[in-house]
């Protein structure tokens, strides 16, 4: 079995920044457990698989495909930036012809558009509602220590806790922070919490960015996201409401570092722009079994 599979470096124009995802084409039906297998031997945050959902289709004329997505130890509902990559890998290696590409996934359909600058992932917006300090006292404890806590929300569609650090801090403070992940399954396993933002508030002149992340998901197998849209689909209805505003620039403040273009649409959705790099062709072999 030998399947075209591809890494790009998704949420920046450069490579070796933004998040990698691999990318790989199905041209047949792959055996369920070979999926994850795949993911683990690739072993980034994500793998996805794009694939065709009719015999007839092509992948450089259909506009439609069906999406999956895999950490190496789990499939996820919902993965922004192997989205992202997914979409450049068929606009700009395999040269879909179409404009708008719509990918059937675990979250409903997904649309990317092309851009001038870019491509525009149509996503959920997903609202947070104010947590309890002390039911997740543990958890932040464990994860932060005692760096001074804002706000704390919870995303109960995706099972992701925000929490926003005090506006006294300041992007270098949240790029430095050293956050244990290693202990926060044992602190954490009730299966409420599935993925952890720690957010800052940006630049008082708002000339820059917005706001500021970062993002941890130990319970998937992925102890720090480098650069995460699905995060943003919780992110983006936030600073929404905090900051008055429709549009939005957000950087993630991993190691590797990503742009954001966030846009809260009429229709209760979130248009996240950002670009890729593509990295990496080639073809992967494998055995069942």
């Amino acid at each position: 079995m030998k399947l075209p599979i591809f890494i790009a470096d998704a949420f920046t124009a450069r490579a070796f920044r933004g998040n990698p995802a691999a990318v790989c084409l199905l041209e047949n039906k792959l055996d369920e457990d070979v999926h994850q297998k795949i993911a683990r031997e690739m072993n980034l945050s994500e793998t996805a698989f794009v694939r065709k959902l009719q015999p007839t289709d092509d992948f450089t004329q259909s506009s439609c495909f069906g999406l999956r997505w895999f950490t190496p130890a789990s499939e996820v509902p919902l993965c922004g930036h192997a989205t992202l990559a997914s979409a450049a890998v068929l606009f700009y290696k395999i040269k879909n012809v179409n404009s708008t590409l719509t990918f059937v996934t675990l979250s409903g359909e997904l649309k990317a558009r092309r851009a001038e600058d870019g491509i525009v992932l149509d996503l959920p917006l997903y609202p947070t509602f104010p947590q309890d300090f002390h039911e997740i006292e543990a958890l932040i404890k464990a994860a932060i220590g005692d760096t001074m806590v804002q706000d704390i929300q919870y995303s109960p569609d995706t099972r992701k806790l925000l929490v926003r650090l005090s506006d006294s801090y300041n992007r270098s403070f949240l790029e430095t922070l050293k956050v244990n992940t290693e202990t926060l399954l044992q602190v954490e396993n009730t299966g409420k919490v599935k993925g952890l933002i720690l957010t800052l508030k940006g630049e008082p002149d708002g000339q820059t960015y917005d706001f500021y992340s970062r993002y941890f998901a130990p319970w998937v197998g992925v102890a720090e996201d480098p650069v995460t849209g699905s995060a943003h689909t919780v992110l983006s209805s936030y600073w929404s409401q905090q900051l008055g505003k429709k549009n939005m620039r957000a950087f993630q403040c991993s190691r590797r570092g990503g742009d954001l273009d966030i846009s809260l649409r009429a229709d209760g959705r979130v248009d996240v722009r950002g670009s890729a790099a593509i990295v990496l062709e080639g073809t992967l072999t494998a055995w069942r079994g």
